[in-house]
């Protein structure tokens, strides 16, 4: 395993295993960190209309592109996302537009569901939306973002189409064992994000702990266990270095009793919102 290691999707496609996050990147900054991310080995960029920073995402993958000699396009692994205000088949379209308009782009690897948004209770036709993207080839693979069981289980049912990814909140106090056991008989890649539970893990001393032994920092030593719980993690940073030290995790190895240690700080609480609960 290393940074160009993929995982493969349900629909025949890659995703790179390590992904670079642009959550509260502000687009004036986003187009260094993309070029950054890509210098440093990143192949996976993470996006979405909610961010507020496409363009400047955009802008950074040309960039690097121009930067790089032999890296083309599909070397590099896009996702996006369709935001709560734009539910609904015909919405989500122009939304989709919108997004590709702005990254500059004629297609991207991975649209997801942002949120269920179950209050609205229009998902489903959302989802349909994003089976229509897929078959258009404009969205090479579709998936959702904070989905639950039922959110799934009723996608899954209307469409006949089974999502390619969950993107959810996961990290060490919420490992969310149930609902990967579910992606896993479903098929269903499982991304993390806020995989350092918005920096909780840095000063966890368990994980300081681990990370003495191995000559690493907390971070790493989460991103690492991320890896081998066998999730798509895309941690977050602004900073070029940071980026680089959150790649160095594939030359030493969690073991058993590190990973019961991590299992250990388990209590279900999370970082970000119940899915349910945000409209």
């Amino acid at each position: 395993m290393d940074l160009g290691s993929t995982l493969p999707l349900n629909d025949g496609a890659l995703i790179p295993r390590l992904g670079a996050g642009t959550y509260k990147v502000p687009d004036a900054d986003a187009p260094a960190v993309v070029e950054g991310a890509v210098a440093a080995g990143y192949r996976h960029i993470d996006t979405a209309a909610l961010y507020g920073n496409e363009r400047g995402v955009g802008r950074g993958i040309r960039s690097a592109l121009q930067a790089q000699q032999g890296l083309v396009r599909s070397d590099l692994f896009v996702t996006t996302k369709v935001w709560n205000t734009e539910h609904g088949f015909d919405a989500t379209l122009r939304a989709f537009d919108a997004s590709l308009e702005a990254l500059g782009l004629d297609s991207v690897e991975l649209y997801l569901i942002h949120w269920p948004a179950p209050a609205q209770n229009r998902y489903v036709e959302t989802w349909r939306a994003l089976v229509r993207l897929r078959e258009e080839g404009r969205a090479r693979s579709i998936g959702v973002s904070n989905f639950h069981r039922e959110h799934l289980e009723r996608i899954i049912e209307d469409s006949g189409v089974v999502p390619a990814v969950n993107q959810i909140e996961l990290q060490p106090w919420l490992p969310q064992a149930e609902l990967r056991a579910l992606h896993a008989e479903l098929g269903i890649v499982t991304e993390a994000w806020s995989p350092l539970a918005r920096g909780r893990a840095v000063t966890e001393p368990v994980l300081a702990e681990i990370g003495r032994r191995h000559g690493k920092s907390a971070a790493q030593v989460t991103i690492r266990w991320h890896l081998q719980l066998g999730n798509v993690v895309i941690p977050k940073s602004l900073s070029a270095e940071r980026l680089r030290a959150n790649a160095d995790v594939f030359d030493f190895e969690l073991d058993a009793a590190e990973l019961a240690a991590i299992a250990a700080l388990d209590t279900g609480e999370r970082s970000g919102s119940d899915p349910d609960l945000v409209d």
